[in-house]
């Protein structure tokens, strides 16, 4: 009797024992998660605010209510990624755990900021470095800009008495966002086409990654899906179009941002070539979706006819 007393105490204290190791473990590790988190939100928030303040920092002529401005700004923008990226699910950036999307937008985008920001210092105080951007661009805006092109018509969209090195800069600038934005969205294209985008980082939630979407909106989801990924891919493909036809258009109504700020030229060449590719993005990964979505359909329909009792086996 004693020896299977002394048994049983040890047998509970070895399971208590075990148990509070696991316990404490789990501590451990949903502190690291947290932290991870924390440092990563954090950075993320670092970035974004320094993408914002970027072109004034590169620029030499930026005046002290434009700095605080930016500063302000920089310090929304970072507010607003901290906050998302720190939440356990998103509330507004997409595909936030299906990297690398996040990642080609915020490359392509700061790398079209940084490279017109140096193409501005140039006109200032020009180095080397600044030299072979400004050829670069110049190159590939005289490459692209032939009738009826979207450089064209960033061209066309200047008023009529802008100096020749307004309009030189301007088709240099539009080139260099342009040709970017296109490398950043083919970049996807072939992370979709030949990496197996999402599906290679592991298992794929779709409303976590399209908080935005709403699956009770009415119809069945994948029509839906097809549907907005169709709409974000002509859109996409017009807008670089219509955003110049439409300057143009309202020119004579009203008058437009002077566009010979470098700052202001910075951020609206930035705009009219990302904002497209951004949506085309969006519309091949949503197409991407729904094709998932599609092909797991049909195996469950052909497990359901092959085997009814298993598929309904795996229904419950």
């Amino acid at each position: 009797m004693d020896k299977n007393e002394a048994y049983r105490h040890n047998v509970r204290d070895q399971v208590g024992t075990t148990a509070q190791h696991r316990t404490a473990a789990g501590q451990v590790e949903g502190k690291r998660a947290v932290i991870s988190q924390l440092t990563s939100a954090l950075a993320r928030a670092f970035l974004v605010a320094l993408l914002v303040m970027t072109p004034s920092l590169i620029l030499s002529s930026t005046g002290s209510d434009t700095e605080q401005f930016v500063i302000i700004l920089a310090m929304i923008a970072a507010s607003m990624t901290f906050i998302e990226y720190y939440g356990r699910s998103p509330s507004i950036i997409e595909f936030r755990f299906a990297p690398p999307y996040n990642r080609f937008k915020f490359a392509g985008l700061s790398a079209s900021i940084v490279m017109l920001s140096l193409i501005c210092r140039g006109e200032v105080s020009p180095t080397e470095t600044t030299n072979i951007l400004s050829q670069l661009g110049t190159s590939l805006g005289n490459a692209i800009d032939f009738p009826y092109s979207p450089v064209r018509l960033m061209v066309l969209m200047m008023p009529p008495d802008a100096s020749p090195e307004l309009v030189d800069i301007v088709r240099t600038a539009s080139g260099i966002s342009y040709m970017t934005s296109l490398l950043m969205m083919f970049a996807f294209l072939t992370c979709v086409r030949m990496l197996g985008w999402p599906t290679r980082s592991g298992a794929f939630n779709v409303w976590t990654n399209l908080p935005l979407f709403d699956p009770t909106g009415g119809g069945d989801v994948l029509a839906r899906l097809k549907r907005d990924a169709g709409l974000n891919i002509v859109l996409g493909a017009l807008l670089p179009f219509i955003i110049p036809a439409a300057v143009k258009a309202a020119s004579d109504l009203i008058d437009p941002i002077s566009i010979a700020d470098p700052q202001t030229l910075i951020w609206t060449v930035t705009a009219w070539a990302f904002l497209p590719a951004s949506m085309l993005m969006r519309g091949i990964a949503m197409s991407r979706i729904a094709d998932m979505i599609e092909e797991k359909r049909r195996r469950a329909y052909a497990e359901a006819q092959e085997d009814p009792e298993k598929a309904a086996m795996q229904r419950a």
